[in-house]
């Protein structure tokens, strides 16, 4: 079984490769009878708690992928890849909301909402689901759609409720975008974070950014000019056309001289370079605030926070994504205009004092997380946490139907909800 996540894994006393819903419903009602927990892994991208016994069940295997162009629906089995699909769908001229990284499965992004390269113009991913495949705690099998009670609890709530099989969701007409990257020397963070907060107060909705922090590790196989280099990049993508994908840019380029630039017209089944996520397995943790706003006291409080230790990715939000979305997903605080996400090196799911002190840093701006990029410091995986990832209202009811589907907490493998008692 692979997994891109090489700080922890899952430890179960029974692993289980299944190709169909059939065994997986067969699995789980083995956990249930035995009375055992469970987990769910495919590509181990967003391993968030690990799971010590109990039964694993391992997606990896569930690769139908079928796409109906007419009405531009395709149906995903939990096992298929981002890349796979933006593949598939390019074929026929259409494109999913997909994120930064083409090889997470295309369910596990959506559990954990699917903030995706076009969402500002688009909204979140997990709002264009028309239906989903579920097996619950009790071995049952469900189809649900828009409007189910359940169906908007499993988006947003990363694994709490069952094993979801399958989704069928709706691409969209495009077949090409203006994206890339701004590279500049880390010696201009704050001159380039200061263009892109104002730039970006303004930009339209056809515009989805984020601004990046990292420093390169010293590895052969990167480009000499950026082998342990500390750098800040902002990452673009843009529906139109390059004469208005370069007029919107200008005032970005014009901040400094970029040590590398590659904003261009691509294929959408190209998307994926554009955040150039590492493809090796690693060991990371991570954390996440939503905030209200990104202004100058937060970058500073930000930059004092972080360091060369730390990956940051500062996204912007806003547009279609505050809109309610018809799937009724759980995804609060839509009212947000950035999230923040910090990741660190680990070497196991214990305390991370950087992410604490990040934590602390954003605490006047947050208005909430998300749990779909919380990984690792399994020390704070607790019931507080998980509710600050939703209103009180959303946690009530979301608990309520914990209770009903899964009053055992069986799917506790995750930043997990307590059944309501």
């Amino acid at each position: 079984m692979d997994s891109f996540q090489t700080a922890y894994a899952h430890r179960p006393g029974l692993t289980v490769e299944v190709r169909t819903a059939a065994e997986v419903a067969a699995a789980v009602r083995h956990a249930a009878e035995h009375d055992l927990p469970i987990g769910v892994h495919a590509t181990g991208h967003g391993l968030s708690v690990p799971l010590n016994g109990g039964i694993l069940i391992d997606t990896a295997r569930l690769r139908g992928l079928r796409i109906d162009p007419d009405t531009r629906i395709a149906r995903v089995e939990a096992g298929v890849r981002a890349g796979t699909l933006l593949e598939a769908a390019a074929e026929h001229g259409l494109a999913p909301l997909s994120g930064s990284s083409p090889s997470v499965s295309v369910v596990g992004y959506l559990l954990g909402s699917g903030l995706g390269l076009l969402a500002r113009r688009y909204g979140y991913a997990a709002d264009r689901v028309r239906a989903l495949e579920l097996v619950t705690a009790d071995g049952a099998q469900h189809r649900l759609e828009p409007g189910d009670a359940l169906f908007g609890a499993v988006f947003g709530t990363v694994g709490n409720f069952g094993v979801v099989t399958a989704v069928e969701l709706e691409l969209l007409p495009v077949a090409e975008i203006y994206g890339g990257q701004l590279v500049f020397d880390a010696a201009l963070t704050e001159p380039v974070l200061n263009a892109w907060r104002a730039w970006a107060a303004t930009a339209p909705d056809t515009v989805t950014t984020s601004a990046g922090l990292l420093t390169y590790p010293d590895l052969e196989q990167l480009p000499p000019f950026l082998r342990g280099r500390s750098v800040v990049s902002l990452r673009i993508a843009v529906e139109g056309t390059a004469a208005e994908g370069e007029r919107l840019v200008a005032p970005l380029r014009a901040v400094g001289e970029p040590i590398t630039a590659d904003l261009r017209i691509m294929p959408y089944a190209e998307s994926g370079s554009i955040h150039r996520e590492p493809p090796e397995p690693h060991g990371y943790a991570a954390t996440n605030a939503l905030i209200a706003r990104f202004d100058a006291a937060a970058q500073r409080a930000l930059l004092a926070a972080t360091g060369p230790a730390t990956v940051v990715d500062i996204r912007q939000l806003g547009g279609a994504l505050r809109e309610p979305g018809r799937s009724g997903a759980a995804i609060d605080f839509r009212e947000a205009e950035f999230l923040v996400r910090v990741i660190t090196a680990a070497d196991g799911p214990g305390p991370v004092p950087a992410l604490d002190a990040v934590r602390t840093a954003l605490e006047p701006w947050t208005l909430g997380h998300q749990l779909g990029f919380l990984y690792g410091a399994g020390d704070v995986a607790d019931e507080a946490q998980t509710r600050a990832a939703f209103t009180p209202e959303t946690y009530r009811r979301l608990a309520a139907l914990k209770a009903e589907y899964d009053p055992a907490a069986r799917f506790r493998a995750t930043r997990a909800i307590v059944p309501a008692h």
